[in-house]
């Protein structure tokens, strides 16, 4: 009873943590973005974290852990579920032996859940409809996300994929952050690019942030919150697990933000720091998938590359012609497929066979993901339309889609 009181704990710290993070994106997203949208992304990231939990509550829950503890039937059978798993007294049974109870377990994942939602809302920043956007989030966390966590962490067929080998992604650098990448990077390729953001010639064009400052509390608080996130995916307080999971997650935060800062500084003879508050999150990031596995030395050197993957992923979107106002599809997801990639070069399993299902592993959510988002960013846009009026757009959405704005002079 005392093991399961301290994991159970230790478990409600990191969910509190993990939450704490959704501040932290609203920051990073308003600062790097123009001050006319600051509304507009707060009013989607209340949304994301209030949807989120109901979501996962009626179905995400039960779609990504199929045959476990439904918790609609705990609450009574809400809306008439029926569940196939455990009623409530055995799942309060079985908290003794997973070592912390559901309802915990639940909360936990259900930050996750609205975590991939929150990256979409970063890249879309600027020029979609918020009642578009509502609708893609809804419908990507319902079905997408849980669908793809169970092909891994609900016992699904990427966690044994063959016989000796399988699929290894510790806190969710793809099931979690990539999931939210993809998402991201086909709604802003159906959306296209804020106005100004190239010119005549295709060359992109720097659309300043307006509250750097702001973006930088966003990003320390973020790594903060990750304390939570990978510390509370070791699903116990133990010691020696958790404090080197800590120690590596920060270690590959640090080096993220040094590589990028040093990368970025080579090619463009600037000391930029929304990339060296970039490279941070591509570090932390990049570790997720590996956080228990790796030592010191190896979280430094794939925060590091992390960190320098965002760097050229920002390039690389530039060179696309693909507006992502915050970074978050090289922070997410390109870091994220690194990080994946990393398990296989650095992990306790390392090695070509392991290497090979982390990379099979990563192609087969890509291709679910692309299609899944794919098809409900479609759908949404021949029921509503996805982008504002350029009008619209250039007022600002704090005004055109909520009538106010953020600030206010005296």
């Amino acid at each position: 009873m005392e093991l399961l009181t301290t994991n159970n704990v230790w478990m409600m710290l990191c969910t509190a943590l993990v939450f704490f993070m959704h501040l932290g994106f609203s920051f990073l997203e308003i600062g790097l973005t123009r001050q006319k949208n600051t509304i507009n992304i707060l009013f989607k990231n209340f949304f994301i974290i209030t949807m989120g939990l109901i979501v996962y509550c009626l179905v995400g829950f039960n779609l990504m852990y199929p045959g476990d503890f439904n918790i609609i039937d705990a609450f009574g059978g809400i809306l008439g579920f029926a569940g196939p798993g455990l009623d409530a007294a055995a799942a309060a049974d079985l908290s003794y032996s997973e070592g912390y109870t559901y309802w915990t377990d639940f909360l936990f994942q259900g930050m996750f859940a609205a975590t991939a939602g929150t990256i979409i809302s970063g890249a879309v920043a600027g020029r979609i409809k918020i009642n578009a956007f509502m609708l893609i989030v809804f419908l990507y966390v319902l079905i997408v996300y849980p669908i793809v966590g169970s092909w891994q962490w609900g016992g699904g067929f990427l966690s044994t994929f063959t016989d000796e080998v399988g699929f290894y992604d510790f806190a969710g650098s793809t099931l979690v952050h990539s999931v939210g990448g993809w998402g991201g990077l086909v709604i802003i390729y159906l959306l296209g690019a804020r106005k100004g953001k190239f010119d005549s010639s295709g060359k992109a064009v720097a659309i300043p942030g307006s509250n750097i400052p702001l973006s930088a509390a966003g990003v320390l608080i973020l790594w903060l919150g990750w304390f939570g996130f990978n510390g509370g995916s070791v699903l116990s307080a133990d010691p020696a697990n958790t404090s080197l999971v800590l120690v590596t997650t920060c270690l590959a935060a640090a080096a993220g933000g040094l590589g990028a800062s040093f990368l970025s500084t080579l090619m463009y003879k600037n000391l930029d720091i929304t990339m060296f508050m970039n490279g941070v999150l591509g570090g932390l990031v990049g570790i997720t998938a590996g956080a228990d596995q790796m030592g010191p030395t190896s979280a430094i050197i794939i925060g590091a590359i992390g960190g320098a993957v965002v760097v050229l992923g920002v390039a690389l979107l530039d060179k696309c012609k693909l507006d992502d106002p915050v970074g978050a599809i090289p922070v997410h997801l390109f870091a994220g497929i690194w990080g994946t990639l990393a398990v296989g070069l650095f992990g306790a399993s390392a090695g070509f066979d392991q290497f090979m299902v982390q990379l099979a592993s990563t192609g087969i959510v890509g291709v679910f993901c692309v299609i899944g988002a794919s098809i409900i960013a479609l759908i949404v846009k021949s029921i509503m339309g996805l982008r504002v009026s350029d009008e619209e757009e250039e007022i600002g959405l704090d005004i055109s889609e909520h009538g106010t704005k953020a600030y206010f002079s005296s």
